[in-house]
């Protein structure tokens, strides 16, 4: 997959396919809310199984029932086709936490 920064053209079009996130300075951005802080924490967990197989890490900043992910591409200064595909893995692992 290449790293190509995206335009926000290509981004917002990509995102009407992944549900919930959306484009705020240079990142990917999405809120997930849970029951309870046991809950964050396992979907944080999660995320973290899947950001490490991609070699990709966004930010997370997590509590009692929620949960705040950014990702971005660093070395290219913005978003990517792995922002995006992690956007959809997360979403995926959201679904199974419900």
């Amino acid at each position: 997959m290449e790293r190509r920064k995206l335009s926000r053209e290509e981004i917002n079009d990509r995102l009407a396919d992944i549900a919930g996130w959306t484009f705020e300075d240079e990142k990917l951005v999405k809120r997930f809310e849970f029951p309870d802080f046991a809950a964050s924490l396992a979907f944080v967990n999660k995320i973290g199984e899947i950001a490490e197989a991609a070699d990709h890490h966004p930010d997370i900043k997590f509590g009692w029932g929620y949960a705040n992910v950014e990702t971005t591409t660093h070395d290219r200064g913005g978003v990517t086709d792995h922002d995006l595909d992690l956007a959809r893995r997360i979403n995926q692992i959201g679904v199974e936490s419900d």
